[in-house]
């Protein structure tokens, strides 16, 4: 059900933002705030160099709606560019995105979704369509080469999986 998030139809804005995890907050705002319709990708992206940070990219299915994006994205302040920052995307918003939550099988997971296939870390080949994973309400796969949506998983409790991300994860050195 995947399909390319390098399109004609791509931009991706600049932010300040350092966190994944609010670029994840800012993107679902803003693609909210832009009504943005079913078939839209929304993407983080790192962007490392003199001043690492969180890019932020945005597929969409026309090009009147990308260039509505593009305007209401430049009132807002950013700095906005055709296409998208790299290959590797990781898709925040996406098709079937709203449907992951709770236990699902990995069938069922590729099956709503834009998610082409699941990978286990530590594991060779794909898991099986039966195989049950705990979506934990946060399932960010990544682009891989532009054109096939991949989540990576691990193995949990009771033979379950679980996405590699987790929701909330730990600051570094949050004991110190």
């Amino acid at each position: 059900m995947g399909a390319p998030f390098v399109t004609p139809y791509a931009l991706w804005a600049d932010t300040e933002v350092s966190a994944l995890s609010t670029a994840d907050h800012l993107l679902l705002t803003i693609a909210t705030e832009l009504a943005l319709p079913e078939g839209t990708f929304g993407c983080t992206h790192l962007i490392r160099g003199d001043r690492p940070r969180v890019a932020l990219s945005f597929t969409v299915p026309s090009e009147s709606l990308l260039r509505t994006a593009e305007e209401q994205l430049r009132r807002q302040g950013y700095e906005v560019t055709p296409g998208v920052p790299d290959l590797v995307g990781r898709a925040v918003v996406y098709p079937g995105a709203d449907s992951l939550n709770g236990t699902l099988t990995v069938g069922e997971l590729v099956a709503r979704s834009a998610i082409d296939r699941v990978t286990v870390l530590g594991a060779p080949g794909q898991p099986p369509a039966e195989q049950t994973l705990v979506t934990r309400s946060h399932v960010r796969p990544q682009w891989h080469g532009g054109d096939e949506l991949v989540l990576a998983a691990m193995p949990a409790v009771g033979g379950t999986l679980v996405p590699f991300e987790v929701p909330d994860p730990t600051p570094c050195c949050a004991d110190h």
